[in-house]
């Protein structure tokens, strides 16, 4: 097996912590909020606020499930744009109220149902890029298994992309590349190769700003060197004044 291919299916391990699991592992009294006001609660973003080493923050990710039956409320982590809206709504009242955001990312993609795209769901996410790109807090985006497609970027336009070592962020997902390409989905992971889809691999082209180890580490410890690193990058992110946080965000994304 090679190397990409063993990093794409640890990314997809259903062991993996979820958001629910980083939610009580880095943040105290964490309360879950749920609907986006408008249509129903997505259960595969889900969101709320809590206290990071005391101060106040609102945490925002993409929820897969641990079975089955989990994953199927949780509709395997691909989010309709009624998700998408609750998490914005989350993002605006943390504005409002002056709390960081951090967003937790694992996702093959946005859901590409009739119903979704009928409710709105290229609107949804490109109204999510929109808003973060001007939200006036800092923001902190963590790619903790797959980050695929604009169902990842809808939570990932932040002033810091990281992304824990053994995870993937992608256009699409390595089977949609050969299928477009080769039409073989089969060589999923020779177009994996090409597409420099790894941590490591996207932190030498900069677009992330960390990589999170998780080599010789248990999962909640990985959580634990997570939030010591938040705490740590927030205190410098509110230490910038705002006008300077907003230029810096659009900045990091206009180079692209």
């Amino acid at each position: 097996m090679s190397e990409v291919s063993s990093i794409i299916r640890q990314a997809r391990d259903q062991a993996r912590l979820t958001t629910l699991d980083y939610a009580g592992l880095i943040l105290d009294e964490f309360m879950e909020l749920h609907g986006d006001r408008s249509f129903r609660d997505d259960g595969a973003i889900v969101g709320g606020v809590g206290f990071l080493a005391g101060q106040p923050v609102t945490l925002v990710g993409i929820q897969k499930g641990k079975n089955l039956q989990d994953n199927l409320k949780r509709n395997f982590g691909q989010p309709n744009p009624e998700g998408y809206r609750k998490a914005l709504r989350l993002m605006k009242q943390a504005e409002k109220f002056g709390r960081p955001v951090i967003t937790i990312i694992n996702t093959a993609g946005a859901y590409p149902g009739v119903g979704a795209e009928e409710r709105g769901q290229g609107e949804a996410i490109a109204r999510n890029l929109m808003e973060m790109s001007d939200l006036k807090v800092p923001i902190i985006a963590i790619i903790v298994g797959e980050g695929g497609s604009g169902g990842a970027l809808a939570l990932a336009v932040a002033d810091r992309v990281w992304m824990l070592e053994n995870s993937m962020y992608a256009v699409l997902s390595p089977e949609g590349f050969a299928s477009i390409l080769w039409k073989d989905g089969s060589r999923a992971m020779e177009a994996a190769e090409l597409m420099k889809i790894t941590s490591y691999e996207l932190l030498k082209l900069d677009v992330v700003d960390k990589v999170i180890a998780e080599h010789g580490h248990f999962a909640k410890e990985v959580a634990q060197i997570l939030k010591e690193e938040l705490i740590a990058e927030f205190a410098k992110l509110q230490a910038l004044p705002l006008e300077e946080l907003l230029a810096q965000r659009y900045a990091r994304f206009r180079k692209y």
